[in-house]
């Protein structure tokens, strides 16, 4: 039996990576590997039982030893860094093991220009044998690092994320998580802002974090929800607002196994991995996101069209099918010729949903509505360049 082990960041309640990191944990110990967990010590005073115990409560449960602190008890036949300040760690273990990198971020994009970014960056230069989620990151470590590389696809619980018999209400979803800049939580609320002043009916629900919010407009926040209240959630709303800028984030395929149209940015993150049918990517500006919403709502057919394209994309992604592809890609790392992909190609095709109002008006006329929630950008509508804006697209809900 081979032996992992795998050093993991301090848990936090509701992280969905973690969740992915234990999940896919547990797959290879289904498989007949042993796994040992070390996690990040943080001074919390917590005993390795009561990390356990947490992770349990949290993410399910893991049949694996769990340690404190990323030095290694015992000898390895591969050892898995998590996140980017984990992959040096792995690299200075001193024994004779292979040594890989689940990745499921490009975690450069967490931080600014500057150290941080760099540190982030060079933890894909270290030999660490990349398996990443989604085909994206897997690309980006062969054409920029020129790492081969394996990965395995977004995939959702179809036991959880399904169509429901639920009245649908004219609302919109937004994974708000104002922690993670990475989820462009301010351009959402602009977006969302737009939409709620040119159609005031719609309903605005809000997920994903405890963090109070600051936002002015009429909204529900349903804060920290369990699985099955999110695919509640996504079977009563007409469009689900999802935006990651690091990678795609799972959230918009567990919107399409429930049949919830999804709206994103139209970012080279998500062009691998998401396909042209279920899914709408604008442009990275709040007129453009709005808009992609508006037409959406606006049209039952388009909405039909798109969850029925959501739901077939997914109907052969259920977890087990990523379990299965992550297991795959390990056992190549034993290989005596270990190979990763060469080329990936992308998957969305289709231009970005761009609004009219950038064709037709000098910057100067957009209108911005500002987030109360960051103290340097002042709260304020400018009248003149909205009604523009509510023009135009006005007519786009007449059409």
């Amino acid at each position: 039996m081979k032996k992992i082990a795998w050093f993991i960041p301090y848990p936090t309640e509701g992280s969905g990576g973690h969740r992915t990191i234990f999940q896919n944990l547990q797959a290879l110990v289904n498989c007949g590997y042993e796994c040992h967990a070390y996690i990040e010590d943080i001074g919390s005073g917590e005993t390795p039982n009561q990390l356990k115990s947490s992770i349990h409560k949290y993410f399910g449960n893991i049949d694996a030893k769990v340690y404190l602190g990323f030095q290694p008890q015992e000898q390895y036949d591969l050892i898995f860094a998590t996140a980017w300040y984990t992959a040096k760690f792995v690299r200075d273990v001193n024994q004779n093991c292979k040594k890989a990198y689940f990745i499921q971020d490009f975690e450069a994009y967490f931080n600014p220009m500057g150290d941080g970014y760099l540190l982030a960056e060079n933890s894909y230069r270290y030999g660490l044998m990349p398996v990443t989620i989604g085909k994206w990151l897997s690309n980006k470590m062969i054409n920029e690092f020129n790492t081969p590389s394996n990965y395995f696809d977004f995939c959702a619980d179809n036991k959880v994320y399904k169509k429901l018999n639920s009245n649908k209400e004219k609302a919109v979803c937004f994974i708000y998580q104002p922690e993670k800049p990475r989820r462009c939580n301010i351009i959402g609320i602009e977006a969302l802002g737009i939409v709620k002043h040119l159609m005031p009916d719609v309903k605005v629900y809000l997920y994903g974090s405890k963090q109070k919010t600051n936002v002015w407009f009429d909204h529900i926040n349903l804060e920290l929800i369990n699985i099955e209240q999110c695919n509640e959630l996504y079977n009563k709303c007409m469009v689900g607002l999802c935006i990651s800028s690091s990678n795609p984030s799972r959230i918009p395929f567990e919107m399409m196994a429930a049949g919830l149209p999804v709206v994103d940015i139209h970012k080279e993150n998500n062009l691998y991995d998401m396909p042209d049918n279920g899914v709408l990517l604008a442009d990275q500006t709040p007129e453009s996101i709005a808009e992609a919403i508006i037409n959406i709502i606006s049209n039952e057919e388009q909405q039909q069209e798109m969850s029925d394209q959501g739901v077939k994309f997914m109907e052969n992604k259920d977890l087990e099918t990523g379990f299965k592809q992550f297991v795959e890609a390990v056992d190549k790392m034993f290989e005596a010729n270990y190979t990763g992909n060469t080329s990936i190609d992308r998957m969305y095709l289709a231009p970005p949903v761009i609004a009219d109002v950038f064709l037709q008006s000098k910057s100067k006329d957009i209108a911005i509505l500002s987030n109360q929630s960051v103290p340097s950008i002042r709260r304020s509508i400018l009248y003149r360049g909205l009604r523009k804006v509510k023009r135009s697209i006005k007519r786009l809900i007449k059409n």
